[in-house]
């Protein structure tokens, strides 16, 4: 069915407007666009009611044992955490030059992923939309990690055109998911022996499986589980963290291995058990700082039908 002309004249507003944002955007140094980001992030708790309800409600499920003033504190603190992760995106060029700096690796961290790497076989980077990713993938790319994120475009071509024009000058690649000659793709980086990003932290429509995620049934990409079993490739869990609580701290990017047992015979219950571990260390980063995740993400919207195991 053809999308009505008012539909589609919205949406070209929509994206002329935000790519002018951005533009914009693009030309301030990060402490102003920072301070801009603290003032959004605190409007937005204010007039974005819907948001603000889809928040407080998966906070909720994650911490029944929090107070209602814990859980909002938290709400408040991930949506200035979020205005800030975009004006850090979009005001890279004015410190780009001294990323090392700002977005360190973690003690070992680094090591951790090389040593994935020197086994030759790629490596699968499982990851979530925690802390600033978009920063974390650039930092691994500055310290000359061969890497590719796998991503969904975004409807708008402009927009997915400007997201893969900033990715590409950061020194990783991105595979678009619409894409078909992304399956391809995907088996050349481990070919290539590169590390291959890939978010399992949300609800999407693509094929998963159901683990744990705070305590309840969560529908989960399995493509870290599935690709690593193909492949026999190492697996990892990265994301980064906010080194201290002032907008202008920096980050740090986290690397833990997963461990997994190539001789296992049920190559299914394997990769589904290494969906699972990568979800629980997800978790544990969450937990850790509950503010960098993106809350408003109806994580549990998909449960198993009753009686499955």
């Amino acid at each position: 069915m053809p999308v009505p002309l008012h539909t589609r004249l919205r949406r070209g507003a929509r994206s002329l407007v935000l790519r002018g944002l951005i533009r914009l955007f693009s030309l301030l140094p990060l402490r102003v666009g920072l301070a801009i980001g603290t003032a959004a992030g605190r409007i937005a708790w204010i007039v974005a009611r819907r948001t603000r309800a889809d928040m407080l409600a998966s906070l909720e499920v994650a911490f029944p044992e929090k107070a209602l003033a814990e859980r909002e504190a938290i709400a408040r603190a991930s949506l200035v955490h979020l205005a800030w992760l975009a004006a850090e995106v979009v005001t890279i060029r004015s410190y780009d030059r001294k990323l090392e700096d700002y977005v360190s690796f973690a003690p070992g961290a680094e090591e951790r992923l090389r040593a994935a790497l020197s086994k030759g076989r790629g490596v699968v980077y499982a990851s979530g939309h925690v802390g600033n990713w978009e920063l974390m993938a650039r930092r691994i790319g500055r310290a000359g990690i061969p890497s590719a994120t796998i991503a969904k475009e975004t409807g708008d071509p402009k927009m997915t055109a400007v997201l893969e024009r900033l990715r590409n000058e950061g020194g990783f690649e991105t595979l678009w998911r619409e894409d078909p000659a992304t399956a391809r793709a995907m088996i050349r980086c481990f070919k290539q022996n590169k590390a291959l990003g890939i978010l399992i932290d949300q609800d999407t429509r693509v094929q998963g499986v159901f683990v744990p995620f705070f305590g309840r049934p969560a529908f989960t990409p399995r493509a870290a589980g599935d690709l690593a079993v193909r492949f026999k490739a190492p697996v990892v869990v990265g994301y980064a963290r906010r080194r201290g609580p002032r907008p202008g701290d920096g980050h740090e990017v986290c690397v833990v291995d997963i461990p997994w047992d190539e001789d296992a015979p049920d190559r299914d219950a394997l990769a589904v058990k290494v969906t699972a571990d990568c979800t629980a260390a997800l978790e544990a980063a969450i937990r850790a700082n509950p503010p960098e995740w993106v809350w408003m993400h109806r994580r549990w919207k998909r449960q198993p039908p009753a009686g499955s195991s």
